[in-house]
Parts: C-alpha cells; sequence; structure tokens
C-alpha cells in the first residue's frame, strides 16, 4: 500500500476513530502522570507509554482499520509510543549542541527509525528493524505535521543493500553505518520532495520503515495546546529488514 511514494494515508474509518478516541482518553491520563520531555519541554516522548493490549485494544476498544490489510500484524503489539508536540517545538536543550538543535529545527530531525546514535560520537548502528510504522493520531491539532520525504525509502534501503552485502545477518548489528546513512540522507535533501503529512483522528498514516521521516517545528501561527500521536513500530527479525 505505501507504493513508489513509501508512504499513505488512510481515509478516515470508524474503527480506527473509536480506538482513537479510547487512545486519547489514555493519553490525557498518561500526561497528567508527567513523564520525560525533551527540547525545552515541547516534545513528550512518550515511548511504550499508552497502556494497550497485547492485541491492540484499549479498553474494549480492538485495534483495527482498513490498513490492518496491507501489514504483517505482530504476534503481540508493543504499548504504542504517545508522540506529543506541544507549542514552540523545537526549543534547545541543555548539552543540545547548536548543530544538533538547527538539524532538529531545519531539517525536522530527519530521520529513519532503527538506526541508534550511540556514545559521544553518536555511532549508528542496526538495532530495532522494524517491520513498518503506523501512525494514528489522537486529536484534531494539525501543528507540527508528520514530514516525510517521497521516494526515500528507495534510496535508503538501496544504500543499505550495498552496505551489507556480502555480510551475515547475524552480523549486521556490528557493522557501523553512520557514514552510509549521513551520504544516503544527504541524497534524500537533494532528490527527494519534502511532504508535510496531515491526518486527523480517525485516519491512519503507514510509512515504509525505511522512509525518511520526522516533525515539522509547531509554527508561530498555529492553533492548539498540543498535538498528540500515536506510533507503532512493531520489530521484525534482523533477516528480514531488507
Amino acid at each position: 500500500m505505501v507504493g513508489q511514494h513509501g508512504y499513505h494515508v488512510f481515509p478516515h474509518d470508524p474503527a480506527v476513530a473509536r480506538w482513537a478516541a479510547a487512545a486519547k482518553l489514555a493519553a490525557i491520563e498518561v500526561l497528567a502522570y508527567g513523564g520525560e520531555r525533551r527540547h525545552g519541554n515541547t516534545w513528550f516522548v512518550g515511548v511504550d507509554a499508552l497502556p494497550n493490549a497485547p492485541d491492540g485494544s484499549i479498553g474494549d476498544m480492538p485495534l483495527a482499520g482498513a490498513w490492518q490489510a496491507h501489514v504483517k500484524a505482530p504476534p503481540t503489539w508493543h504499548r504504542a509510543q504517545l508522540s506529543v508536540i506541544f507549542p514552540g517545538y523545537p526549543q534547545q536543550d541543555l548539552g543540545e549542541t547548536d548543530a544538533a538543535h538547527r538539524f532538529r529545527r531545519d531539517r525536522d530531525a530527519a530521520h529513519m527509525d532503527g538506526l541508534l546514535p550511540e556514545g559521544p560520537q553518536k555511532r549508528r548502528h542496526l538495532r530495532e528493524p522494524h517491520g513498518f510504522i503506523l501512525g494514528l493520531p489522537l486529536d484534531e491539532v494539525h501543528a507540527s505535521p508528520l514530514v516525510v520525504w517521497r521516494g526515500s525509502h528507495d534510496i535508503m534501503r538501496a544504500a543499505f543493500r550495498a552496505a551489507f552485502a556480502g555480510i551475515p545477518p547475524a552480523q549486521w548489528r556490528d557493522v557501523d553505518v553512520t557514514e552510509v546513512y549521513q551520504d544516503a540522507r544527504r541524497k534524500v535533501f537533494a532528490t527527494c520532495d519534502r511532504i508535510e503529512v496531515v491526518a486527523a483522528p480517525g485516519q491512519a498514516v503507514l510509512l515504509d520503515r525505511h522512509l525518511l521521516h520526522g516533525v515539522a517545528p509547531w509554527a508561530q501561527d498555529a492553533q492548539g495546546l498540543m498535538r498528540m500521536v500515536a506510533y507503532f513500530r512493531p520489530q521484525i527479525s534482523i533477516e528480514d529488514w531488507l
């Protein structure tokens, strides 16, 4: 379903809307208990924050929708990330370098999931091979939308196929792919269109696992107190990642 562009926005679906309504109530309760915020308290990270059941349901609302026909669902669903953006995003954190802050502000913190920056030099290794990324908006606020680079999944996938060529999958986690990743990302910026993806509760956004994506800064004239999205990123075997 993600096709040549690497992403797809599904139209409003009553089943998705019911799940989003239940998830929003749970999300408000999660926020009431605090949690980790970054970038001057303008982003609630919310990894594994939503209290969904292993079948993805929240309360008596099943995780369902037309998107199901286009993914291989995991045996059990992890607790979804609750990503909440607040007005003023992104502010510069204490200890965050000027270059890192500029990249988040000017390049939407563009990234491909699963390549975790490690150590003081932020070296990248494949640590979390995801099957897909499913985004489910929880409110009507459209500030700080998801950003994707259309068609970037093809460029990123080709770069990693070349980087891992001839290396057994069991050893892929040992390969430092920092330069491969950065070079491919620069090619994406130069050749792929940047798209702001706007969606509302009841819609679902499905991303190819290799798609470069990020979050736009909160515009000065944007309305709303926060923007909430639930994300599922089920992991797969590393052999299947490419």
